[in-house]
C-alpha cells in the first residue's frame, strides 16, 4: 500500500505540472455559441462624458459608440493593481484587457495550433504552421481594454478562462486619468498601436465557459495528488530502535 501511495503522489505530481501547463490550450473541436458567427455591433451613441471614480482615483470617459462584442477569449491579462505601467498611469480603471475572436476565425481556423498571449497593451499571435495562419483572420480578432466602476462586473472578469464565449456590452470611449488620455479604435480593420477597443464595460456575460480537457485534468491531479499525501500523512509510523 505504501508504494501504491508513493507512485500515486509522484504520478498526479507530474501530471499536474504537465496539465498546468497546457490549461490554456484551445481544443481542436470546439461547441460554439450561435451569435459568435456575427461580426461585433457598433452604432452611434448618444450618452454623455461623465466623471466616474475608482480606487480614490477620479476619471473622465467619453463614449463614442454603443458597442457589442460576442466572442471567445484566446487570451487575457489582469490589472489589479499589478501591473507597473497601469501603477504609473494611475490607471486603475482598466480592469482587464482581452484578445477575442470570433466569425469564420471560430468556424474554419485552426485555433490549437496559433498560440496567442497578452502583453501590457497587446495581444499577440504567432504560429509555425503555415496552413493555420492562412486559416486564421487578423481582422476579426480584437485586443479590449476593458474598464469599469461597477464592483460586479470587475468581480465577474475575475473568473474569465481562455475559450470562454462572453458578450460584452457597452461604449467604446477614450478616457482620462491622471496620467493621460487614452483613447479608442472605432474599426476592426486596424492593427499596431492604437488599434485596440476601449469599452466601458455596461454588461459582461460568459455564454458558454471554456471546457478544456487540460484544465479538467489539472484539477483531477490536483485532488489526487492531494488525496495522496492524506493517506501518506495518515499511515502507521513506525519507529526502528536498536
Amino acid at each position: 500500500m505504501r508504494n501504491v501511495t508513493n507512485v500515486v503522489i509522484v504520478v498526479s505530481f507530474f501530471w499536474l505540472l504537465i496539465a498546468f501547463w497546457n490549461r490554456n490550450d484551445l481544443p481542436g473541436s470546439i461547441d460554439y455559441v450561435a451569435a459568435i458567427a456575427n461580426e461585433p455591433q457598433q452604432t452611434r451613441t448618444d450618452r454623455s462624458s461623465f466623471e466616474t471614480e475608482w480606487d480614490d482615483v477620479g476619471y473622465r470617459v467619453d463614449p463614442e459608440y454603443d458597442y457589442e462584442l460576442v466572442g471567445m477569449i484566446v487570451s487575457f491579462r489582469h490589472h489589479d493593481d499589478n501591473s507597473r505601467m497601469h501603477r504609473l498611469a494611475d490607471d486603475h480603471l482598466n480592469m482587464l484587457d482581452v484578445c477575442v475572436v470570433w466569425g469564420d476565425n471560430t468556424s474554419g481556423a485552426q485555433l490549437d495550433k496559433i498560440d496567442f498571449w497578452n502583453g501590457i497593451f497587446t495581444c499577440n499571435v504567432k504560429t509555425r504552421d503555415q496552413a493555420a495562419w492562412e486559416s486564421f483572420d487578423m481582422y476579426q480578432l480584437s485586443n479590449n481594454h476593458l474598464i469599469s466602476d461597477d464592483e460586479l462586473i470587475r468581480d465577474q472578469v475575475r473568473k474569465v478562462k481562455v475559450g470562454d464565449q462572453v458578450r460584452i456590452r457597452g461604449v467604446l470611449a477614450s478616457y482620462e486619468s491622471p496620467g493621460g488620455l487614452r483613447g479608442t479604435s472605432t474599426t476592426r480593420l486596424d492593427t499596431g498601436d492604437g488599434a485596440c477597443e476601449t469599452i466601458y464595460v455596461d454588461h459582461f456575460e460568459i455564454l458558454q465557459p471554456a471546457r478544456s480537457f487540460w484544465r479538467i485534468s489539472m484539477y483531477a491531479a490536483l485532488v489526487t495528488f492531494l488525496a495522496g499525501l492524506l493517506l501518506f500523512f495518515r499511515r502507521p509510523f513506525k519507529s526502528h530502535l536498536d
